[in-house]
């Protein structure tokens, strides 16, 4: 998996990743109370739980960078040709990745929420959305989102573009999806 340090997971073990979802029995198995997220990474894709290693990822990383690995994950399994909503949310999403304001993320919820969240890029979209601000209309009191909502869906959308048009390429896709998350958690662009 490579020794380089994981620089934007901030989290000193991985149990308190851990916290923020239900892990399946086979993860739970390789956790234990001091193993840091490298570590515990490393376990997981050593012993191919490619799935379980994307998930544990996608809620250590911060939220801005789950969104944009998100994106990554699905711009790679784009259909042709490519249906313009989809494309059309995913732009929105990467413009708040790169802005990360409440307008940039309200935009991106809206074109999820005018295709009525049917296609794999919603799920990127209302991660953004829960990734900061009010989950309320603007002018209403602040509703904050739970701590794990953007990793939760961030991880379903990688999930979703794993499994996208071709099922049996899953375990390979989160592979190389992994290999774009690590980037990511190195300080990388995950374009790689």
């Amino acid at each position: 998996m490579g020794n380089e340090a994981l620089i934007k997971v901030t989290a000193a073990r991985a149990a308190d990743v851990c916290t923020q979802y239900e892990l399946a029995p086979e993860a739970a198995d390789r956790l234990d109370d001091d193993v840091t997220a490298a570590d515990y990474l490393s376990r997981l894709v050593e012993g191919g739980q490619f799935g379980d290693a994307a998930q544990f990822l996608s809620h250590a990383l911060p939220k801005r960078e789950a969104v944009w690995w998100a994106c990554l994950c699905l711009r790679a399994t784009l259909p042709e040709p490519v249906d313009a909503a989809e494309a059309d949310v995913l732009k929105a999403v990467e413009t708040w990745v790169y802005k990360p304001v409440d307008e940039n993320r309200r935009a991106a919820f809206e074109l999820a929420q005018a295709m009525d969240f049917k296609l794999p890029s919603a799920f990127a979209a209302l991660a953004a959305f829960f990734g900061a601000g009010s989950l309320g209309p603007p002018d209403q009191p602040e509703i904050p989102p739970e701590e794990a909502l953007t990793g939760s869906v961030a991880y379903s959308a990688i999930h979703l573009a794993a499994i996208r048009d071709k099922p049996e390429l899953a375990e390979q896709r989160y592979q190389t999806f992994l290999d774009r998350g690590l980037d990511i958690a190195r300080g990388g662009t995950g374009r790689t």
